[in-house]
């Protein structure tokens, strides 16, 4: 019988235990996040996986199949909860968010905060943070922020006669120069509204800038049927029957203003570094600020949050280090470059190592910036039917662009539809 001594026994366990400890090093835990819009973030996500892993070596990112847009991650997730096969992090509307806290999906990220040293101290800012924060519970982290902005091409736009140095102001201003751009021939556009981009972002846009409200404050009845939102769906009417707006998807109206057959386009900010690639260089183009008429004009905060929905513990604490990157200085620099958002982030704006010298070379990515004095909250509509309301009021949207319905009339059937979808 061979035997043993306890040297040898000592070699063997201490060479099991090497061996074991270089495979424990050498496996990552895994941290699952899906995101949406992969047109636009695509490359971003990419760049901030391989910066977090850079300094989380012992961590893994894997990115499910990016959501086509903000209702399809929000329907998807929805079904994942179902199926129990969500990802620890998702990136989901900022308006969309209600529904997670609603459904106790997302979870709740105040005891992670309470851990941090000096959290405003990284950047955090409270009007950010406000905007994932449910019955005083932070349920998100901003990711990106955007307002509407209006995208000019200045060679059209002096083509008919106008000064892109001296751009109109007014919704009044801008119809009578879009109808000299639509004179122009050639296919020629004037004027594109993004009304259907998220379903409703644009709409309130309208309702908020003339001074109204999407609810009454006890969200018990809808308020965009009365003076600001009747003033937003008059300019909606106009854009179509006064400047001459086609009913083009978003989709075309992207492919249009790139191939310099648009003059002007109000859009996201999301979209400055897809103009930037999609326009090439083919012509001159510049951005102008949202016409804000008032009273007390604002304008909703477009874009995504991040949300932990992982459960586990362990995979709560590793969702937690990533959903803190990408929304951190490092990961909001990322994310601007890559887009045009406007960072969540307060410290890179003012530091020449991250966006201080890339905004003073880049005037465009400024205009978002200089509406921050109007920024309000992108409003969730409460209940379980959110997302059917923002099908509703699409649809109603939709019969003031292709002239089936007065602008008057789609408003009141409009409103008369979200009521019904409200809670009892």
């Amino acid at each position: 019988m061979l035997k043993i001594s306890r040297r040898d026994l000592a070699a063997v366990s201490a060479m099991a235990l090497l061996g074991g400890g270089r495979a424990f090093a050498q496996a990552k835990a895994t941290v699952t996040v899906q995101y949406p819009l992969g047109f636009i973030f695509d490359k971003v996500f990419a760049e901030l996986k391989t910066e977090f892993e850079k300094q989380n070596p012992t961590l893994s990112v894997n990115y499910l199949p990016a959501y086509k847009e903000y209702e399809d991650a929000a329907q998807t997730a929805l079904r994942q909860a179902i199926t129990e096969q969500l990802p620890d992090v998702s990136l989901q509307a900022i308006n969309l968010q209600r529904l997670f806290v609603d459904r106790s999906i997302a979870q709740e990220l105040s005891p992670f905060i309470a851990k941090e040293k000096d959290w405003k101290g990284q950047g955090f800012s409270e009007s950010m943070m406000a905007l994932s924060r449910y019955n005083s519970k932070q349920y998100g982290l901003a990711f990106a922020a955007s307002t509407p902005i209006i995208y000019i091409n200045e060679d059209l736009v002096k083509r008919a006669g106008g000064d892109p140095d001296n751009f109109p102001k007014t919704w009044d201003g801008i119809f009578a120069l879009a109808k000299k751009i639509t004179a122009l021939g050639d296919d020629t556009i004037g004027l594109f509204y993004s009304w259907a981009i998220t379903g409703n972002w644009m709409w309130q846009a309208l309702v908020y800038s003339n001074g109204g409200e999407m609810m009454t404050a006890d969200e018990k009845q809808v308020a965009f049927d009365q003076e600001g939102g009747k003033k937003g769906i008059a300019l909606l009417g106009r854009m179509v029957r006064e400047a001459g707006m086609p009913d083009l998807t978003p989709e075309a109206s992207r492919a249009a203003f790139f191939a310099g057959k648009l003059g002007i386009w109000s859009e996201s900010t999301s979209l400055l570094n897809v103009a930037d690639n999609g326009v090439a260089g083919k012509f001159k183009w510049r951005t102008a600020p949202f016409p804000v008429p008032g009273p007390n004009p604002r304008l909703p905060t477009g874009g995504a949050a991040s949300m932990m929905f992982a459960t586990d513990p362990v995979r709560q604490e590793n969702a937690w280090k990533f959903m803190k990157f990408i929304t951190g200085p490092v990961g909001a620099t990322v994310m601007v470059k890559g887009t045009g958002y406007m960072p969540p982030n307060s410290l890179p704006a003012n530091d020449p190592a991250m966006l201080k010298e890339y905004y003073q070379t880049r005037p465009n990515y400024l205009t978002s910036l200089s509406q921050q004095p109007y920024m309000t909250a992108w409003y969730a509509f409460p209940g379980e039917n959110n997302l059917k309301i923002i099908q509703v009021i699409k649809d109603r949207l939709q019969t003031v662009v292709d002239k089936t319905a007065e602008p008057q009339a789609a408003l009141t059937a409009m409103a008369a539809d979200v009521q019904k979808l409200l809670p009892k």
